[in-house]
This record gives structure tokens, C-alpha cells and sequence, in this order.
């Protein structure tokens, strides 16, 4: 019996629709759950987002590809199959499919969070359905995400101690999602951020739809040091090893990232230490958005694939695993596309 979703070479894929879910090869019709590049990418004939991915879909794919946006909860039909989208608290206009005909219900959630983050997203809403596709980037029982607060009470005692010696405050993060949910935190710590040019990219594609995102200021080559001392900058991680910050002392610098929870993580990294706060769903997170939707079916993709399968079936799911293209690496994904 033919799949409502198949796990094919170009991407998830809906036959009886001819329509694609992330697709990473190009196609004729894509459904796109996000924004960051791994899930969003070139050479679609014709796109579908949230509306409050569009800005920064143009940002990165260009101002004239052929983009549909639509709201959480709306739907449209296509050759029988009922599709909508609904929140997955990732980050702003993140998204999870819902795909239905004849009563059978899938639903992807692409990267989802279950930790609200009601200052950068709608929450994560889990939807009823007979087959969930689940991420599993940060499926280890080890990972476990403390309160937010108590994340963004860590940061302001860390700028505190800089400011007082003098230094300038690095955060690294991902340009979009990330970098946007750390000033919404700490925007009573500081009158303004200064950002790398990605970050500062992204901040200005989303000011329209966002008007309390606090203010930034763009670093460019005649910023000097003195400009920045008792700042917060916020840059990607590719910037953290980079001659861009070379000049930019004295500085101390976290990186921003789940994989914090790991030892060993903060010297991969270039940074005098870390903070764990992530927009992925944790291990507890990410079992009871399984349980909530009531599936029995389950597909396993990016992350801890095999592991998270094989415990789900230990609790008595039918979980496969399936191979995708998507990273769900908040660390490292698509850093290369963030340029200056």
C-alpha cells in the first residue's frame, strides 16, 4: 500500500498531490516548514510558507522566486489531499504540515520546539494524526533543557562581569531563530546590540512583521574596538574563529547552542564558555510531542535517527527510521551560507 507521504531522493513527497515537503533537489511544487537553510532552498519552481517566513525566504532565495504564504490553521486542497500548517515553535514562521485524504491523517513536524518561546514564536501545537514524521536532533536522554529564564539570568551575569573589566561581549548563535530569541532576552540589558552582517541581515528582513525586536547596529570595517566595550555582540559561529574578530579586543565569548549540554563542546568552539538554550526539542520535549499526537506510526529523521527509533519501539510505536538531507545542526547548519 502506496505511503500518503514517501521518503524520496528529492525530499518528502505527497504523489497523490505531486507536491514536496522540504525538498533539498529542485521541484515543481514545495512546502516549506522554515526558513533556515537546510529545509529552505534554491531552485524550486513555485514555493509555500508561513507568512512569517517570507521575508527572510526573500532574503536568502532572492526577491523573485514564485512564493504562496499562508497562516497557521489555513488549509487548500490539491487533487483531494487537504494540506495546512501549524505552529512548531522553532522560530518565527516555523511550521508543521498536516496532510490529510480520505481520513488518513500524516503530519511532519519538521525542527520543532516544545519549550515556548512566546517572545519569538507561536507555541508548538501538537495535531492529532495516525503517522508523525519527528525530528530527533537532540534524542538523548542526556539532553534536557533548562527554564529560559534562568538561561537569559546567566547571560546578563556574564555581560556584567565583562562590562566591569572592560570587555566586549561575543554571543554565537544561528543568524535566524536563535540570534532574534537572545535579544528578545536580554533586551533590558542593553539600549541597542551591535550584530554581524547576517545577523543584522535577518534582523532587518524581520522588523516589519516584528516591530518590538530591539535595536541593532550593523559592525562594519570602521567600527572600532572602543565602540563595542560593554556591548553585546551577536554573531554565527563561523564569525567565532574568523580575522573579522580578530581586532574586536579585550572580549570574552560564549556560544549559544544545546550542544552546550555536551562536555567538550565549548573547546570545539572557540569560546571562553557556553549557554544552553536551544530551539529544538528536547528529550522530554520530543516524547511527549510523540505521545500527544496519538500516532503509532512514527519516522525518525535528522539526528539521533536509530537511537530514537529503536526506543520508540521499545515503547510499543511502529518508528522507522528515514534518511533525509536536513542537518537540524544548530551549531554548524549552513554557517557557510551567512556571510558578512
Amino acid at each position: 500500500m502506496a505511503q500518503l507521504i514517501e521518503f524520496s531522493n528529492k525530499g518528502l513527497y505527497v504523489p497523490r498531490a505531486d507536491i514536496y515537503i522540504d525538498p533539498w533537489r529542485p521541484v515543481r511544487k514545495a512546502i516549506i516548514t522554515h526558513a533556515h537553510a537546510d529545509h529552505s532552498r534554491f531552485g524550486m519552481k513555485h514555493y509555500l510558507s508561513h507568512a512569517d517566513s517570507k521575508a527572510v525566504m526573500n532574503l536568502r532565495l532572492g526577491n523573485d522566486i514564485s512564493l504562496q504564504t499562508m497562516k497557521y490553521n489555513e488549509s487548500f486542497v490539491e487533487n483531494g489531499v487537504r494540506f495546512s500548517l501549524h505552529p512548531a515553535g522553532h522560530i518565527p514562521g516555523s511550521a508543521q504540515v498536516r496532510v490529510e485524504y480520505n481520513g488518513e491523517v500524516w503530519v511532519f513536524g519538521g525542527d520543532y520546539n516544545t519549550v515556548p518561546a512566546p517572545l519569538t514564536c507561536k507555541p508548538f501545537e501538537p495535531i492529532d494524526c495516525h503517522t508523525f514524521i519527528t525530528e530527533s536532533t537532540f534524542a538523548l536522554p542526556v539532553f534536557k533543557w533548562e527554564n529560559p529564564q534562568t538561561v537569559f539570568n546567566n547571560m546578563k551575569a556574564f555581560h556584567r562581569k565583562n562590562r566591569e573589566e572592560g570587555k566586549i561581549t561575543f554571543l554565537f548563535a544561528y543568524a535566524l531563530g536563535k540570534a532574534q530569541r537572545i535579544m528578545m532576552g536580554l533586551r533590558d540589558e542593553v539600549s541597542k546590540f551591535y550584530t554581524h552582517g547576517a545577523v543584522h541581515n535577518v534582523n532587518k528582513a524581520l522588523r516589519e512583521q516584528w516591530p518590538d525586536l530591539p535595536p541593532d547596529e550593523l559592525i562594519t570595517r570602521d567600527t572600532k574596538p572602543a565602540d563595542l566595550a560593554g556591548q553585546i555582540v551577536i554573531a554565527p559561529l563561523s564569525a567565532a574563529g574568523s580575522t573579522w574578530i580578530r581586532r574586536f579586543t579585550p572580549r570574552a565569548a560564549a556560544f549559544v547552542s544545546g550542544w552546550m549540554m555536551l562536555r567538550g563542546t565549548r573547546r570545539r568552539r572557540n569560546t571562553d564558555t557556553g549557554f544552553v538554550l536551544s530551539d529544538h526539542a528536547d528529550w522530554e520535549g520530543l516524547n511527549g510531542a510523540v505521545q500527544q499526537t496519538g500516532a503509532q506510526r512514527v519516522f525518525v529523521t535528522h539526528g539521533y535517527t536509530s537511537v530514537y527509533a529503536g526506543y520508540l519501539r521499545e515503547t510499543g510505536l511502529d518508528a522507522h527510521e528515514a534518511d533525509t538531507e536536513y542537518t537540524g545542526d544548530e551549531g554548524s547548519e549552513s554557517e557557510k551560507e551567512e556571510k558578512e
